[in-house]
């Protein structure tokens, strides 16, 4: 099982620090997540009073009436990641933002990369770039 953020490459420039975490879910996320059905599109991860959050991330849970698909998750990092993180994102001003979530035996993991939003008119760039390449490609092949 592997859910990817597709999203993320779009709306961010990231940079090459990368880092896998756990997570805490109840039963009802685990299985939900095994059998694929989450969204990281929307989702940020955060650094809040030394712990390590994903906000926004949407797991819906099959046959569960009052849950809120879209709460807060704490992350599993060791502290030095976390302080590591902690300081790259105050210093460049940087966004912890999800890329995947996989499972890793019977685990559940979270890759997480530093990005910088990208603004409007670079999002404009990008697309106008990937359109020209597709013609490109289109005409020599």
């Amino acid at each position: 099982m592997k859910v990817f953020n597709k999203r993320a490459r779009f709306d961010y420039k990231l940079e090459e620090d990368r880092f896998d975490s756990g997570l805490v879910l109840s039963g009802g996320e685990a299985k939900a997540l095994r059998m694929g059905h989450a969204d990281l599109s929307q989702s940020v991860a955060r650094v809040l009073n030394g712990e390590v959050w994903l906000i926004n991330a949407n797991i819906p849970v099959v046959g569960a009436k009052d849950y809120n698909s879209t709460r807060s998750r704490k992350l599993l990092l060791h502290k030095a990641e976390i302080l590591s993180i902690a300081t790259k994102m105050k210093q460049r001003k940087l966004t912890l933002v999800p890329m995947s979530m996989y499972t890793k035996g019977r685990l559940i993991k979270l890759k997480l990369a530093l990005g910088k939003p990208k603004r409007k008119f670079e999002k404009r760039q990008a697309i106008k770039a990937k359109d020209i390449e597709r013609d490109v490609e289109r005409e020599l092949g």
